[in-house]
């Protein structure tokens, strides 16, 4: 059971009714609040912003079937984090390693662009799912709000870290936040975001991942 997950949420209207009428003209996508992939007995957890129009709202699966998806899973796969370098499907067989993937809001919003408080009112599953994460010491936030979202989770104010691509943080309990900008098309196709910089940021993940005994 996913912890701190529920698939009928309905407590943003907002975001209810746009997944209504997403469903109504996609019949066959997902077009529900997108559950957390991996072990809640992992070491590293990767929080996204929200669902993609095409991609997680469409396969169930986060960063699955969509661009934002590429630069991650190549990633994660470079670094023993996941069993393949592309995610296509929730049937695909791809099996994440010591990683566990989330988003700070669960649902598509409209723009892709969360009001702050549905951010607010959606963080109550990070909290649950980061405090039920026994192992976890490497918190990576993809983008701004979700380095924020992150925070909210464990009672820290946004004046504690500012969020800057590359940028360390001390979490409670042993644990690191990591920042990078997220892995948008938009991001990577204007070199926002390079390949280099990415796994700049995963070298240093996977050097404190590895500090902590493996199970």
């Amino acid at each position: 059971m996913t912890v701190g997950f529920s698939p009928d949420c309905r407590d943003c209207p907002r975001l209810a009714r746009f997944l209504d009428s997403v469903r109504l003209a996609h019949p066959d996508y997902h077009a529900a609040p997108v559950a957390p992939f991996g072990d809640g007995s992992s070491r590293l957890l990767v929080v996204g912003l929200a669902p993609g129009m095409h991609g997680a709202n469409r396969t169930g699966r986060p960063f699955t079937g969509d661009h934002a998806g590429i630069l991650l899973y190549r990633t994660l796969y470079g670094f023993g984090f996941a069993s393949a370098a592309a995610s296509e499907s929730r049937s695909d067989g791809l099996q994440l390693i010591d990683c566990r993937i989330t988003n700070a809001v669960k649902c598509l919003p409209p723009a892709n662009k969360p009001e702050r408080d549905e951010i607010g009112r959606c963080n109550r599953y990070l909290q649950t799912e980061m405090a039920g994460m026994p192992r976890l010491r490497a918190v990576l936030a993809l983008g701004r709000i979700a380095h924020d979202a992150v925070l909210l989770a464990v009672g820290m104010p946004r004046s504690a870290c500012k969020f800057g691509h590359g940028a360390v943080h001390p979490l409670q309990n042993g644990m690191s936040l990591f920042d990078s900008y997220h892995c948008s098309r938009y991001n990577t196709q204007t070199k926002r975001l390079t390949g280099a910089m990415f796994e700049d940021v995963f070298s240093r993940i996977r050097a404190v991942v590895d500090a902590v005994p493996a199970r």
